[in-house]
Parts: structure tokens; sequence; C-alpha cells
């Protein structure tokens, strides 16, 4: 899943996004509630972590942005205050959930779990392909009665090609939407977790679901005849 962690102090973003990417998930970070709309206007996220004090466009005003431009993305409000009235603000500007500084990070996860279920609905909480399953609740993946371990990445690939199944996936966006926005596109790193999950999935079996589609990218499925 990916996630854009809106926040202007470095270290507490650097903190955040850490914890979230050790937790398998993608995070792309914004400064600035400019960045954040430029990013939300291009990208799909799963769940938006936005601070409510930003620099010239506040976390309240991001909100209402990007509910006015229709976006349903899941928001997070993250503050340092308390007060009943600032909670109702974000609120009312389109916010889904609130967490108040300091916060644990056990907290944080829990929250972020929550309103990312709602994403579920793309495929449900288990993703089937022939034989495959991916249980994004435990993120386990399986193959027949194989159970199938893999890194944070290597996850984060095979569940992107199961949601877009049996549609084909450009390289770029896989790039996008496993490492994060302004990765370096020139790296061969695509292909070489493409290639470890071959490794994992299809090598033992006779039916290949990972297919290269060439000039455009991957798509998992049945070979095509």
């Amino acid at each position: 899943m990916r996630l854009l962690l809106v926040e202007d102090e470095r270290k507490v973003a650097s903190f955040i996004a850490r914890s979230l990417r050790e937790n398998s998930y993608t995070v792309d970070v914004a400064e600035t509630g400019e960045k954040a709309l430029g990013l939300v206007a291009r990208l799909t996220y799963d769940l938006v972590l936005l601070d409510l004090r930003l620099p010239r466009l506040s976390g309240v005003e991001v909100c209402r942005e990007i509910r006015e431009a229709g976006l349903e993305m899941p928001v997070l409000m993250l503050t340092a205050r308390s007060l009943v009235e600032q909670r109702v603000e974000g609120l009312d500007a389109g916010a889904d959930d609130y967490l108040t500084k300091p916060f644990a990070l056990a907290e944080l996860h829990a929250r972020v779990r929550a309103l990312t279920r709602r994403g579920f609905h793309k495929g449900g909480p288990k993703l089937h392909t022939a034989d495959l399953e991916l249980d994004r609740p435990r993120r386990a993946v399986k193959r027949g009665s194989q159970q199938i371990q893999l890194t944070l990445k290597e996850y984060a690939l095979l569940e992107l090609l199961m949601v877009r199944s049996p549609d084909a996936v450009l390289r770029s966006e896989i790039i996008e939407h496993v490492w994060s926005y302004g990765f370096d596109t020139e790296t061969n790193i695509v292909e070489v977790y493409i290639n470890r999950l071959r490794q994992k999935i299809d090598q033992e079996h006779p039916v290949k679901l990972i297919q290269t589609v060439r000039g455009t990218g991957y798509r998992l499925g049945m070979p095509e005849r």
C-alpha cells in the first residue's frame, strides 16, 4: 500500500516514514501542502497522513482541496493541538480521523491499518490469481498449500500485480508504487525483484503466473495462449 506523509519537520517525517516502511508500506513525503496537492493529483494513495500545521498552506486547507477535487482516499490528521475546536475543523474539512502528537507508533500503525482497510474493496482482503493467494490483513502469501516467505518489497510488488491482475502494470508504475516518487527510474531494481518473485512463486510450478509484457511491464495471471 502507498501512503503520503505531509510533514514539514524533517526529523519527525523521517521517523514516521521509516517506521511505516518497516511495516511494508510505500511512503512518499511532502514537506509542504503545495507539494502534497501536486502528488495526490498525479498519484494514487491509500492514505494521506497530514500534519495540521504546515507553512503557507495549512493541513486543513490541503484536506479541503483534496475533497473538493473529488479524491476519496482516507486522511489522517496529525497535530500537536488537542483542542476540540481544532479536531472539529479538521474533520469538517474532510479528515477521516485525528491523532494528537505525541503519539505512540503502535497507535499510529493501528489507525493506519483501520483506515487503509477501506482500500480492500480493490480486490478484497484476500487476493487470488489461479492458486496464488495473498491475505492482506495477515500479510501472508501462499500458492496452493505452500506458504511463501516474502520480503517487504517483494510483498508490495506482488500485491500491486495482484490488485491489477490480469492487466499489465507499467514498469514506471511499479517503481512509483513499490519504491517511491522520485526513485531512479534507470535502475534495474524492478527486474531484480521480478526475478526474485518468479523464483519464489513460479519456479516449482508448471504454470508460470508472472508474465513479461514486452515494451510495457509485467502482468500476473494465467499465460495467454
